[in-house]
């Protein structure tokens, strides 16, 4: 038991990054990514024992995260609107403006997406491939497809203001 705990400890330390990413996209207040952040580690302890594929645990993170906030805002039911866009890491930032994007403006047009939308560019952005996220989601690489190109058509217009 302790070997298990303590390297449940081990991949909690490397890969709540993860968890942090989804609770960004998911979640506008800090209060709000604090407590999911809490229920995304209670629900991965729980599920730890069940983990059989050690290679895949970037993306068995990335189920239960999105997992655990699709239920919370839906329990939940309720929408946080908020003036502003939660603080970001200087390495995020640097990114997008390596790339010419106003991360801000990312966030809140990441915002406007549904919830399955949201997850789904998410891991795009994190460059899974279509049949990775359509494991981690639970829908068809097809469906994947489609919705990316969706979304793509939902940013593009929301950016250029068409």
């Amino acid at each position: 038991m302790k070997q298990s705990h303590e390297d449940f400890l081990r991949i909690l330390s490397d890969y709540q990054g993860i968890i942090h990413k989804v609770n960004l996209i998911y979640f506008k207040t800090v209060t709000d990514r604090e407590d999911n952040f809490q229920e995304v580690v209670y629900n991965l302890w729980k599920s730890f024992s069940t983990l059989k594929d050690k290679e895949k645990i970037g993306s068995w993170i990335y189920a239960v995260a999105i997992n655990t906030s699709i239920t919370k805002i839906r329990k939940d039911c309720r929408v946080v609107l908020v003036e502003s866009v939660p603080e970001t890491s200087d390495a995020d930032e640097q990114d997008c403006i390596e790339q010419g994007i106003d991360f801000q403006q990312l966030l809140e047009m990441l915002h406007s997406l549904n919830e399955i939308d949201r997850s789904i560019m998410l891991l795009y952005m994190e460059e899974y491939s279509y049949n990775e996220i359509a494991e981690i989601l639970g829908i068809t690489p097809t469906n994947v497809g489609v919705r990316i190109n969706r979304a793509k058509k939902q940013l593009k217009s929301s950016l250029t203001g068409k």
